[in-house]
C-alpha cells in the first residue's frame, strides 16, 4: 500500500501575489501524496497552466475539477476561447501535465482509506439555489441586480455554444449522472470533487443569499446518497469547513482571496487531508462544525 496522503485544496487564485506564494509553497509530505484541486486555480489560461505544471511535478497525482474563474474569458487573457472551447483547452493543458480531469477515467486511490475512485466533476449551476420566496430564475436575477450582488460570471463566463449557463449545467449534469449510474457495484466507492457543493445547505451561511444562485444546482441534491460517496470535496464559497449531510462528509477546501484569509479568526488555509480519514469534526452548539476544535 502506498505510504501517502490524499490532500485537497481549491480557490488558489494565483493572480494574487500572496496566493501565488501559497501555491509555490505547496509540497507533498511523501512521494505518494495526491492533490485534488476543486477549481478556481486562476483566471488566465497561462496561470492555470503554470500552477498545474508546478504541482503535477511535485505530487504523485493531481486531480482537477474546473471552477468558474478558469472558465472566464477576461479581455487581457491571451487565450480568448469561450465556453466549451475554453473548457476543452483547459482539459488539454491538464492532460499535457498528467493531471486528471472530468473527461478522464477516475483515478483510484489505493493508499490508506482506499481503494476509492476520485471523480472530478464539471457541473456548473442553474440558478436553482434561490433566496426564499423567489420562484424563477428571472426573478432571482432581477433581485440580484437590484441589490448589486451579482457574480462576475454574468459578464465573463460565456456558455458557448449553449444558450445559457443553466443550459450548459443541465447538459453536464445529465452526462455526468449517466456516467456515475454506469459504474458497477464492484467498483470502488467515490470521492466526488466539484467546484460547487452538491447540496444547497452549505450556501445558507452566505451573508448575501442572492449569491447562492451561482453556487450549484438542485439537480445534484441526492447524489451523495444515490451513489456510493465517501467524501464530497468542493470550494467556491471561500468558507473552509467540514460538514456532514446524511452521514456523508463534505469538505470545503478553499483558500480564497487575501482580504478574506487575512482576517482575524479566519480558518486555517492550506491543503486539507482527506485520506487517511481524521477524527470526525465536532459540531458546535449553533449547528455549524467547530473547525477550531
Amino acid at each position: 500500500m502506498p505510504d501517502g496522503k490524499l490532500w485537497a485544496i481549491s480557490d488558489l487564485h494565483v493572480a494574487f501575489p500572496e496566493n501565488r506564494m501559497i501555491a509555490e509553497a505547496l509540497k507533498p509530505e511523501s512521494e505518494d501524496d495526491w492533490l485534488v484541486i476543486a477549481g478556481d486555480v486562476a483566471e488566465s489560461a497561462a496561470d492555470v497552466e503554470w500552477a498545474l505544471n508546478l504541482l503535477s511535478e511535485r505530487y504523485a497525482k493531481v486531480v482537477w475539477a474546473p471552477g468558474n474563474h478558469e472558465l472566464w474569458t477576461p479581455r487581457d487573457d491571451t487565450c480568448q476561447l469561450r465556453g466549451e472551447a475554453r473548457y476543452q483547452h483547459l482539459v488539454d493543458i491538464c492532460r499535457k501535465a498528467g493531471v486528471s480531469t472530468p473527461e478522464d477515467p477516475y483515478p483510484v486511490w489505493t493508499g490508506a482509506g482506499g481503494p476509492v475512485a476520485v471523480a472530478p466533476l464539471f457541473l456548473l449551476y442553474d440558478y436553482s439555489f434561490r433566496a426564499d420566496g423567489i420562484t424563477s430564475k428571472e426573478e432571482s436575477l432581477k433581485r440580484a441586480f437590484e441589490s448589486g450582488v451579482v457574480c462576475s460570471d454574468e459578464f465573463l463566463l460565456h456558455p458557448d455554444p449553449y444558450p445559457g449557463r443553466d443550459d450548459w449545467c443541465r447538459a453536464r449534469v445529465e452526462a455526468t449522472e449517466a456516467r456515475l449510474q454506469g459504474r458497477s457495484l464492484a467498483q470502488p466507492p467515490l470521492i466526488l470533487v466539484n467546484h460547487y457543493p452538491l447540496v444547497r445547505q452549505p450556501t445558507r451561511i452566505l451573508h448575501y443569499q442572492e449569491f447562492a444562485q451561482w453556487c450549484g444546482t438542485d439537480l445534484t441534491a441526492d447524489w451523495h446518497i444515490r451513489f456510493p460517496v465517501r467524501v464530497m470535496i468542493y470550494g467556491h464559497l471561500h468558507i473552509p469547513r467540514t460538514t456532514w449531510y446524511d452521514g456523508v462528509r463534505f469538505e470545503e477546501v478553499s483558500v480564497g482571496y487575501p482580504r478574506e484569509w487575512k482576517r482575524p479568526g479566519h480558518p486555517k488555509i492550506g491543503p486539507r487531508q482527506i485520506l487517511p480519514e481524521l477524527p470526525k469534526t465536532p459540531v458546535a452548539p449553533d449547528g455549524l462544525p467547530d473547525i477550531t476544535a
